[in-house]
Protein backbone atom coordinates (compact mmCIF):
# COMPACT_ATOMS: atom_id res chain seq x y z
CA UNK A 1 0.00 0.00 0.00
CA UNK A 2 2.48 2.60 -0.76
CA UNK A 3 0.00 5.65 -2.35
CA UNK A 4 -0.27 8.63 -0.34
CA UNK A 5 -4.54 9.52 -0.67
CA UNK A 6 -3.74 12.99 -0.97
CA UNK A 7 -1.83 13.54 -4.42
CA UNK A 8 -1.99 9.79 -4.99
CA UNK A 9 1.45 9.63 -5.57
CA UNK A 10 2.26 5.52 -6.06
CA UNK A 11 5.14 3.76 -7.24
CA UNK A 12 7.28 4.38 -10.18
CA UNK A 13 9.16 1.60 -12.53
CA UNK A 14 12.49 0.98 -14.18
CA UNK A 15 15.13 -0.22 -14.98
CA UNK A 16 18.34 -0.67 -12.55
CA UNK A 17 21.07 -0.58 -14.86
CA UNK A 18 24.54 -1.74 -13.96
CA UNK A 19 28.08 -0.89 -14.61
CA UNK A 20 28.62 -3.36 -17.06
CA UNK A 21 25.02 -1.99 -19.05
CA UNK A 22 22.63 -4.97 -17.55
CA UNK A 23 19.38 -4.05 -16.74
CA UNK A 24 16.93 -5.48 -14.18
CA UNK A 25 14.15 -4.14 -12.57
CA UNK A 26 13.70 -1.47 -10.36
CA UNK A 27 11.36 0.18 -8.62
CA UNK A 28 11.15 3.70 -6.39
CA UNK A 29 8.44 3.36 -3.65
CA UNK A 30 7.48 7.25 -2.25
CA UNK A 31 8.15 8.45 1.36
CA UNK A 32 4.60 7.34 2.90
CA UNK A 33 3.86 7.76 6.67
CA UNK A 34 0.66 6.80 8.59
CA UNK A 35 -0.41 10.07 10.04
CA UNK A 36 -2.96 11.27 11.98
CA UNK A 37 -4.65 13.84 9.92
CA UNK A 38 -7.98 16.32 10.56
CA UNK A 39 -10.34 15.69 8.14
CA UNK A 40 -14.00 18.11 8.97
CA UNK A 41 -12.42 18.41 12.59
CA UNK A 42 -12.47 14.53 13.22
CA UNK A 43 -9.04 13.11 13.70
CA UNK A 44 -8.57 10.13 10.91
CA UNK A 45 -5.52 7.95 9.66
CA UNK A 46 -4.42 8.22 6.22
CA UNK A 47 -1.13 7.10 4.40
CA UNK A 48 0.70 10.57 3.62
CA UNK A 49 3.42 11.25 1.61
CA UNK A 50 6.26 13.37 2.86
CA UNK A 51 5.86 15.89 0.21
CA UNK A 52 2.31 16.86 1.22
CA UNK A 53 3.60 17.00 4.95
CA UNK A 54 5.66 19.16 4.09
CA UNK A 55 3.77 21.77 1.48
CA UNK A 56 0.89 21.80 3.86
CA UNK A 57 -1.67 20.22 1.82
CA UNK A 58 -2.93 18.65 5.23
CA UNK A 59 -3.13 19.63 9.17
CA UNK A 60 -1.93 17.14 11.78
CA UNK A 61 -4.67 15.79 14.36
Amino acid sequence: MAKCTICDKGAHFGNAVSHSHRRSNKIWKPNIKSVKVKVNGAARKMYVCTSCLRSGKVERA
